[in-house]
């Protein structure tokens, strides 16, 4: 607003800047910093192929850093239809047929599950992946304040997609019931 304003009394006082330098200046003024999402120069990337418990692969999820944060994009195919919740687990192991070796969500600064959660989400907490009657589904996130190096930490991290929706609330994970497939996060 103030560089709107600004610009505004610099058109008035100079009737020739009025159209074509008033919005150069508010315009300059808001590519000065990358919006939320926009991917950095440089920035770290991780990507891991998931499998279900067959070993047949499923699909791929992408973490890159962007400004503000860090964005997850999930690929999947040859996937149960239905909804399925997705998460960012802790450890970068996924030892089927259940894999457990996974461990919990991500979360860092021990927040509660669920984006519906007031004293939510953690990190690791994604929206729903949706899957068509054609086993494809996709999602794309931005998880505000994440880095890939802060996930690839000592232990590493992994991608899950459970058997059932992830109601957004309930501590630990959902309701989201089995965990159907699993990829190991390596940088890239």
């Amino acid at each position: 607003m103030r560089i709107a304003m600004a610009a505004s009394a610099v058109a008035a006082s100079m009737p020739a800047l009025a159209g074509v330098g008033a919005m150069a200046l508010m315009l300059s003024a808001c590519q000065s910093r990358p919006g939320t999402g926009t991917p950095l120069a440089g920035g770290a990337r991780a990507v891991a192929m998931l499998h279900n418990a067959e070993g047949v692969e499923v699909g791929r999820a992408t973490a890159s850093d962007v400004a503000g944060g860090m964005r997850v994009t999930l690929d999947g195919h040859a996937l149960p239809p239905g909804t399925h919740g997705a998460h960012i687990h802790a450890v970068g192991l996924c030892d089927a047929p259940g894999f457990t070796t996974a461990g919990g969500h991500w979360n860092p600064t021990g927040a509660k599950h669920g984006s519906m959660n007031p004293q939510g989400p953690h990190e690791g907490d994604l929206p729903n992946l949706i899957v068509g009657s054609d086993g494809h589904g996709n999602l794309g996130v931005v998880v505000p304040g994440a880095t890939v190096a802060a996930m690839l930490d000592a232990d590493g991290a992994a991608m899950i997609v459970h058997a059932g929706a992830d109601d957004l609330m309930t501590d630990p994970s959902g309701n989201s019931g089995a965990r159907i497939a699993c990829g190991v996060f390596a940088a890239r």
